[in-house]
């Protein structure tokens, strides 16, 4: 069975897509700017965006029933490799326990300028 998943608490899609997708008990998320919801900005630098695009996972976690300890895989999307590290010590916040398997590229371009985009994988 295949249902559409979305949150108040996160951004809308800006595409013809949805914010996430459960088949049969899994849940596929969309990549998830660092674009918070209320105001529609993005904030300066790449810890704070990490930290946005990971709350806007969160709620749309929140959303189908899981947390970020049911998330198996996610693919990160940086605009510039250098800032990896700043990243990468944000989102270790997140999981402290269980780390999902994960591959970060770094692109040449993401939308609305952001430094990063995160998408997951997750489900029970």
């Amino acid at each position: 069975m295949k249902r559409t998943i979305a949150s108040p608490d996160a951004p809308k899609a800006i595409g013809p897509y949805s914010q996430a997708i459960d088949l049969n008990g899994t849940l596929f998320l969309s990549g998830q700017l660092p674009l918070n919801p209320a105001t529609g900005t993005i904030p300066e630098g790449i810890e704070a965006q990490t930290r946005q695009s990971l709350a806007n996972i969160g709620a749309i976690l929140k959303e189908a029933g899981l947390s970020y300890d049911d998330i198996a895989k996610t693919t990160v999307l940086l605009s510039d490799i250098k800032d990896f590290g700043a990243m990468n010590a944000v989102y270790a916040e997140y999981f402290p326990d269980s780390k999902p398997a994960r591959v970060c590229y770094q692109v040449a371009a993401l939308p609305m300028g952001a430094l990063v985009e995160i998408d997951a994988v997750a489900g029970k």
